[in-house]
């Protein structure tokens, strides 16, 4: 039997997953780590957004706790920062380096941090302009897990004094994830907060198609957009979507359209959770390409890969449903079998069980 562990995490949100992908990849990996019994804490700050759009403000998989500041983090969570065997501070956490700072003096258990943005946080280092993380503590993790996983690791070892990183990529929960039966209502949908630079790519992979393509049925769901986009009348707009309702979403789509964010396309290896949750609910992706994309999905099998608006066209209109239904069924055993909240809380808990001393061991003996 495994040995239970006791872990806190210190994110930016679990409680709501308005406007940020923290909390949907926090859930899945949580409730991974609590199918295989360990005890979990989730520390957040109390964010006057998020608390205006929490959408699971009481999980069953662990303890959620709110705090104001540093301070109050230490003064009422202190005792169980110090006796947790694991405690993983996200990316992006307000205050982040004062929070850093303060749990690397607290803990006595290993000090693991999870990059769900890193390429954003190496450029952000490089520039001295990130204030969730400082370069000097990069050497008090145990391990840097980090979203992206090929030639990025080796740079956080090489370049920025990285003791051990290790990939830990997003996953799903495939008991919320799954094929719902519905009928298809949309040819293609897309769902993602707004990004400047993920637009144009929305432009040409499905605006511009849904022009070509009147007949056909186009759906975005997502917030933050300017009110000032020109939506074709065949394109239905979704301001937000609660991870409730996203196995429907994706199962009443033909297929789904995934983008990447510029900085992950130029690192690789960063798979998108809308991949994961689209194939888990047997709805095939078409996405644009990225280096290691094949090491996820295989092109042509498991997943369309698309770089024009032709491209598009090509694929709902030359796809037959037998063919559509091969790809939804490879991308789903593909996620199924490696790719889901449990897969990633063994790959975590394994990759900590190979840590016998904590970093910080000399620090904390002084």
């Amino acid at each position: 039997m495994t040995h239970v562990l006791d872990i806190t995490v210190i994110g930016l949100s679990l409680s709501s997953s308005w406007g940020n992908g923290h909390a949907t990849t926090f859930r899945a990996l949580m409730r991974g780590l609590d199918r295989l019994g360990h005890r979990l804490s989730f520390f957040e700050r109390n964010m006057p957004w998020y608390a205006q759009h929490r959408d699971l403000p009481q999980p069953a998989f662990c303890e959620l706790c709110l705090y104001n500041d540093v301070n109050q983090l230490e003064a009422e969570h202190g005792e169980r920062i110090r006796r947790a065997d694991l405690v993983l501070v996200g990316s992006f956490v307000p205050e982040g380096i004062a929070v850093i700072d303060r749990v690397a003096e607290l803990a006595r258990g290993k000090l693991c941090f999870y990059d769900i943005d890193t390429p954003v946080t190496l450029a952000k280092l490089r520039a001295q302009a990130c204030d969730y993380l400082a370069a000097r503590q990069i050497d008090l993790f145990d391990i840097y897990f980090s979203f992206t996983g090929g030639p990025t690791l080796q740079r956080l070892r090489n370049e920025f004094g990285a003791r051990r990183a290790e990939p830990l990529y997003c996953s799903v929960d495939e008991c919320r994830y799954a094929p719902t039966g519905e009928a298809p209502l949309w040819d293609l949908g897309y769902m993602g907060t707004y990004s400047a630079d993920r637009q144009a790519p929305l432009e040409r992979l499905l605006i511009e198609v849904a022009r070509r393509m009147p007949e056909r049925r186009f759906v975005v769901a997502g917030s933050q957009f300017p009110e000032d986009i020109v939506w074709p009348q065949n394109i239905e707009r979704i301001d937000h979507l609660p991870p409730a309702k996203h196995a429907s979403f994706y199962s009443q789509q033909r297929f789904t359209l995934n983008l990447t964010r510029a900085d992950m396309i130029a690192a690789g290896w960063s798979p998108s959770v809308r991949l994961f949750e689209a194939a888990a609910c047997g709805c095939p992706a078409i996405s644009d390409y990225w280096p290691g994309l094949e090491d996820f999905f295989t092109p042509g099998e498991a997943i369309h890969v698309a770089a024009s608006t032709e491209d598009i066209c090509s694929t709902l209109a030359g796809s037959s449903e037998a063919e559509r239904l091969t790809i939804a069924q490879n991308a789903r055993d593909c996620v199924l079998s490696g790719h889901t909240g449990v897969a990633r809380a063994r790959g975590l808990v394994g990759a900590l069980s190979s840590v016998t001393t904590s970093a910080r061991a000399w620090v904390q003996a002084a």
